[in-house]
């Protein structure tokens, strides 16, 4: 992909950084895990979301793409939708940009099948528009539920649709880098990152993911230190 799987060169001092609150979630936040979605374990989950009809999405896609992984994960990865490939196949990334966050997650001693990996949408856009928000807010209840189940201790967001999404803000994503996020009514830190495909078009900027994916893993540890302490 003409795109080096990232080595560590040295170790970084970590930067303090203060929590940010997220701001208050809406009506379609917590409110929309009451009712039967909130109830429903992972095979019942999975299998609403198969046959969902929720949206127009429906119409147009191939079949729904869930999630994959470890469900027992520590770390959540969230994206935006379904491209083409994952449409194809059912599964989150897996195209190009799959590949890459594969390299990304062992630059920093994650396998894949370590973690859990899901999208805001759970049907692919046609032409790979970005998400509409009642899009966004018929599926969220279904990504709700899987953090509950999964209960990671980390999620990290990548690109700005996922980030925006996840965080309900409008804030460019150059802004929320380096900054830790909450997600929704949970103490579950979030941390903001471009996208894989982002990466592919401006090879340039993998420094600025790396030094995300390093600042991911400091937070990671420091949360794995309370729970044992």
């Amino acid at each position: 992909m003409g795109i080096d799987v990232w080595v560590e060169r040295q170790a970084v001092r970590p930067t303090v950084v203060p929590d940010v609150p997220m701001t208050s979630p809406t009506a379609t936040g917590p409110d929309a895990l009451v009712g039967e979605v909130a109830t429903l374990d992972w095979e019942a989950l999975a299998a609403r979301v198969r046959t969902c009809t929720l949206c127009d999405l429906c119409q147009t896609r191939t079949q729904t793409v869930f999630g994959v992984g470890n469900r027992e994960a520590d770390w959540l990865i969230v994206g935006e939708a379904p491209g083409a490939d994952e449409d194809r196949q059912g599964e989150p990334f897996v195209g190009r940009a799959g590949k890459l966050l594969n390299e990304m997650l062992l630059a920093i001693g994650l396998r894949r099948e370590e973690v859990y990996i899901a999208n805001i949408l759970k049907c692919r856009p046609p032409k790979n528009r970005d998400p509409r928000p009642e899009e966004v807010v018929k599926c969220e209840p279904y990504l709700r539920r899987q953090v509950a189940l999964i209960q990671p201790r980390i999620i990290l967001a990548l690109g700005r649709i996922a980030a925006q999404n996840l965080l309900k803000t409008d804030t460019r994503i150059g802004a929320m880098r380096g900054r830790t996020f909450r997600y929704a009514d949970t103490d579950i830190p979030v941390v903001v990152t471009y996208h894989p495909a982002y990466l592919l078009r401006s090879p340039q900027e993998k420094r600025k993911v790396w030094q995300d994916l390093q600042r991911a893993r400091r937070i990671y540890a420091e949360v794995r230190q309370a729970v044992s302490v």
